[in-house]
């Protein structure tokens, strides 16, 4: 028995590089927000095991990173109000670019949009992008609105009479109020990123006017659930998870046309960002694999695959035509120019508009 001693622990000592030269990445992003055979490409031609954890709130994300030792490597978070708070509190880590040499690949009109929040692009690659909107059934809406109701303003949600003739379909409103108050203070004629009172009363009003006509308030990933299978005719959230609901409709096939309403009086446009926590315990493998997702022809594939537009220009002929030609998909240049994007409001005004949030979804 002892004698056989020496010979196990050479053979453990021997096993031990072998395990400790395994590499992990933990990735930290939205539900539904990957093409599975990506991650999968990562892996075989890295070695690198990837652990893929998911969200579906911005809210849940920066708690879990602000209490600290996270354990991810990348987070996608968006770029206002989290990614920019997150760069202001330096909890992330600075990209170094000579690891990621696909960084050229990118946008720089859409990446200088975000300069604005993380000046010279250290911390964040644009991975994603899109617009707040609304989700419709299109028969349905029509078919209790009237044929000729306008399908490009979000009237027919936050005008009370429509709401109320639409309620027995299925309203619903995605749990955030960092995309939806602004879209609504826009609706109204007022500033998106306003801190005034009387703008947040007005913007509190009108959602307080279709309350009882909401059957749901809830994470936009069930509204695309909601939406694909019809229980919901009007939804406020975002574009690409309703042109994923219109997909997963057709192939369904019971019947169920979604459509996407960017709104005319100005769309919120947001962008997630690929992003690096301070502490993040692999580093290296993250920038091998913000690298890799900058690659045309995965960014063309997770394009394809979430219905999601992204900032990487020579992906474009490689996607699909179908979601290439898509203008719900990448916007025009007319419909890109009435776009807005929402600010991190003062810390004082963001206890305001949440209490305001807490009201709504009480419904008092």
């Amino acid at each position: 028995m002892f004698r056989r001693l020496p010979l196990l622990l050479a053979l453990l000592t021997l096993a031990l590089p072998a395990a400790a030269q395994e590499r992990v990445l933990n990735v930290y992003n939205w539900s539904d927000y990957i093409d599975p055979y990506a991650v999968a490409r990562f892996t075989r031609e890295t070695g690198i095991r990837v652990r893929y954890d998911v969200y579906d709130s911005l809210e849940t994300l920066e708690g879990r990173l602000s209490a600290g030792r996270s354990g991810y490597d990348i987070v996608v978070p968006t770029s206002e109000p989290t990614f920019a708070r997150l760069v202001r509190a330096g909890a992330l880590r600075q990209i170094d670019r000579a690891a990621v040499p696909n960084w050229r690949n990118l946008d720089p009109v859409l990446m200088e949009r975000v300069a604005a929040i993380d000046p010279g692009n250290r911390h964040g690659a644009i991975y994603l992008w899109g617009t707040v909107g609304l989700g419709i059934r299109v028969d349905r809406v029509r078919s209790v609105l009237g044929p000729d109701v306008p399908l490009d303003n979000l009237d027919i949600l936050l005008k009370p009479e429509n709401a109320a003739r639409l309620a027995r379909c299925g309203i619903m409103v995605m749990d955030s109020p960092t995309d939806v108050l602004p879209s609504v203070l826009r609706w109204l004629g007022r500033d998106p990123n306003s801190s005034e009172a009387d703008d947040l009363r007005a913007a509190e009003q009108a959602l307080m006017g279709i309350r009882r006509h909401v059957r749901a308030i809830i994470a936009s990933s069930s509204i695309l659930d909601a939406l694909a299978t019809g229980e919901a005719c009007v939804a406020l959230t975002y574009s690409g998870d309703v042109i994923q609901a219109a997909a997963r409709a057709r192939e369904a096939g019971r019947g169920v046309e979604v459509g996407y309403v960017m709104p005319r009086e100005g769309a919120q446009l947001w962008f997630d960002m690929m992003a690096i926590p301070a502490d993040a315990p692999n580093p290296e493998a993250a920038q091998q694999f913000i690298n890799f997702v900058l690659q045309p022809d995965v960014m063309a594939g997770i394009t394809n695959h979430v219905r999601y537009p992204n900032a990487v220009p020579a992906s474009r002929p490689l996607v699909d035509e179908a979601v290439r030609n898509d203008p719900n998909v990448f916007p025009s240049a007319e419909a890109l120019s009435r776009t807005f994007i929402a600010g991190t409001p003062p810390r004082e005004a963001e206890r305001i508009r949440t209490r305001l949030w807490s009201r709504f979804k009480a419904g008092r």
